[in-house]
């Protein structure tokens, strides 16, 4: 398969005339073509939603973002998938493009107004606004997370959560002010499973957009302690050998691929 390379635009970029790729938002559910996987979608002519958004170019061709509100009845040939249940089955590039669509929408809702005065917001540059009484600027959040792999030799500590039935993965928690990433896992790993880590190691990172998150893998190696969860988080916590792991999250999230390259290693 050619991967293509995409290319983010910034207001006030506008779209070329001619074919485009579009990611249609039904309320807060992305929409499929038909029983299709989600994926990009060719509208037709005069079928374009009103104020759509330019996130960029997919090799030449724009890549447009549409809402339509949700209390609108489904467009004919179309189904409106949950955003989790969607990215669980669609490619990598499409995941890619509909997280940074649905974090866009998101901050385009939610910046309406200075959270310092209450003066509606204007344009600033790129996707930033401001407030034009107090200058107040703001841009999209980006809400970092630590996640990580907890091993020791061939098992490794897995979490589950109330209502994920049999499915396991990674403690996972907020970077706190003033608190390092590293700092975070050993804080986050006490405090969910009651256990200490040693070896702290940056695996990679993933987009998150719930609602807009970055989340930022690590592994480490046990060090000690009992399994003891916060129950206000969990729902349980176990040692798995690596041969004989539980349900585990869908393959395109960061948690899936740590675990598949300790698995792998």
């Amino acid at each position: 398969m050619t991967t293509r390379t995409f290319r983010r635009s910034y207001p006030p970029a506008q779209p070329a005339a001619g074919p485009a790729h579009w990611i249609l938002f039904h309320g807060a559910d992305v929409l499929a073509s038909g029983d299709e996987p989600p994926a990009l979608l060719r509208l037709p002519e005069g079928a374009a939603p009103a104020e759509p958004l330019l996130l960029g170019l997919l090799d030449d061709a724009p890549v447009l973002v549409g809402a339509l509100p949700s209390d609108d009845p489904v467009p004919a040939g179309m189904r409106a998938l949950n955003l989790r249940a969607a990215l669980g089955v669609a490619d990598a590039e499409f995941a890619e493009l509909a997280g940074y669509a649905a974090q866009l929408l998101n901050w385009r809702r939610i910046s309406r107004f200075c959270p310092a005065c209450a003066t509606p917001l204007a344009d600033n540059d790129g996707w930033g606004r401001v407030c034009p009484s107090c200058r107040h600027s703001m841009y999209p959040p980006v809400s970092p997370a630590a996640i990580v792999l907890i091993h020791d030799g061939d098992r490794v500590l897995l979490t589950t959560k109330p209502g994920w039935g049999k499915r396991y993965s990674l403690v996972a928690g907020f970077v706190e002010p003033g608190e390092t990433l590293e700092g975070c896992v050993a804080r986050e790993v006490l405090e969910e499973v009651g256990v200490a880590v040693t070896e702290i190691e940056y695996v990679g990172s993933q987009p998150w957009p719930f609602p807009h998150q970055l989340m930022v893998g690590f592994m480490a190696r046990y060090a000690g302690g009992e399994i003891a969860i916060d129950t206000s988080e969990l729902a349980g916590a176990a040692w798995f050998d690596r041969g004989a792991l539980p349900e585990l999250p869908p393959p395109f999230s960061i948690a899936r691929q740590i675990i598949e390259r300790w698995r792998a290693s």
